[in-house]
């Protein structure tokens, strides 16, 4: 029988939560339980570099260095003899130190055209935002100076500078040099860009390997954007390409450029080719239209002055003429 005053104890009861006889107790883990938190192991803590990674680095270094110590003292061996092995070697290194200079000095003349291209870009842009009249005809005074002995604007070169003097109001020079000169510019430059963009296109459908095509994107990509730099005026070199790649992708990224070339495709294509098109054929229209993006561009940030009368280089005019290839194929199969 179970004690009635054990029942009453144990029953329901009805109490104030600021009750000052309620004491609250924290509970305290069981004495199993702390055995196994004690017995359980502790992860180690994560060192800065692995013994095998230092062991590497090491071996790594060691022969580098014994290649440059042997490559030093072979050199400074036949520079030491009387001979026609001392003579040839001589020579070779007064040819490596010259022909390294002048890729230097090269590197750095690219870096500083593309350096004056920028500053006439913004000098353009300022100009027509405060109507500085002077400031415009110093922009375009340096834009002539920049593509001056050019066989190919002297024409367009002599008639900017026979209107010059009948100009008067502010932002009507930027213009005249845009018909004039920056418009033939924008012609060449939309045919270097879709014939970069149909090789890219071809080679990528064609090409049996993958690593093979993605190498000759990343080349023709290359390739075209030193070719646009030169033909605005800059001719970059190696590092003046991949400063200038830089600068692209940045205008692709701020842009959404490519988002909007996957749906200028699908918008060309339309959805009964698509499904048509087999892989290797998608791929190759998708870098072809990336490439022909690039190139636009590379046109907005190598353009010495922005688009004002001269009609914009766009990937919608160009995707057709590219597209067309593709529908050929597609129509085949």
């Amino acid at each position: 029988m179970t004690d009635p005053q054990t029942s009453e104890r144990r029953g329901p009861r009805v109490f104030s939560t600021d009750d000052p006889k309620i004491v609250t107790e924290t509970a305290l883990p069981a004495e199993d339980d702390l055995a196994f938190e004690s017995a359980a192991p502790q992860p180690a803590a994560a060192s800065g570099a692995s013994v095998g990674g230092v062991f590497l680095s090491a071996v790594t270094a060691l022969v580098g260095l014994a290649l440059a110590a042997s490559f030093a003292s072979f050199v400074s061996t036949a520079l030491a003899r009387d001979d026609w092995v001392g003579w040839t070697a001589a020579s070779l290194v007064a040819v490596a130190l010259a022909t390294g200079l002048v890729l230097v000095l090269r590197e750095v003349v690219g870096l500083i055209r593309l350096g004056r291209l920028a500053s006439l870009r913004r000098d353009a842009e300022t100009a027509l935002r405060t109507q500085d009249v002077a400031l415009e005809r110093k922009t375009v005074a340096a834009l002539a100076v920049t593509l001056r002995g050019r066989r190919d604007l002297t024409w367009h070169l002599a008639r900017l500078r026979d209107h010059t003097g009948d100009v008067r109001d502010a932002g009507e020079l930027l213009r005249l040099a845009d018909r004039e000169v920056m418009a033939p510019l924008d012609a060449t430059a939309r045919r270097l860009v879709l014939a970069s963009a149909k090789r890219v296109s071809v080679v990528t459908a064609m090409s049996p390997m993958v690593w093979v095509a993605m190498l000759y994107v990343a080349v023709e990509n290359l390739r075209l954007l030193r070719a646009l730099a030169t033909l605005y005026g800059g001719r970059p070199g190696s590092l003046g390409a991949l400063r200038l790649a830089r600068m692209v992708v940045t205008h692709i990224v701020a842009t959404g450029g490519v988002a909007m070339t996957d749906d200028l495709i699908g918008q060309f294509l339309g959805q009964d080719l698509l499904r048509r098109l087999s892989r290797r054929l998608g791929e190759g229209v998708f870098n072809g239209a990336l490439t022909a993006r690039i190139g636009t561009a590379a046109i907005s940030v190598t353009r010495p002055i922005p688009f004002l009368d001269a009609e914009p280089v766009r990937v919608r005019d160009l995707l057709p003429e590219l597209l067309r290839r593709t529908k050929d194929e597609a129509s085949k199969s």
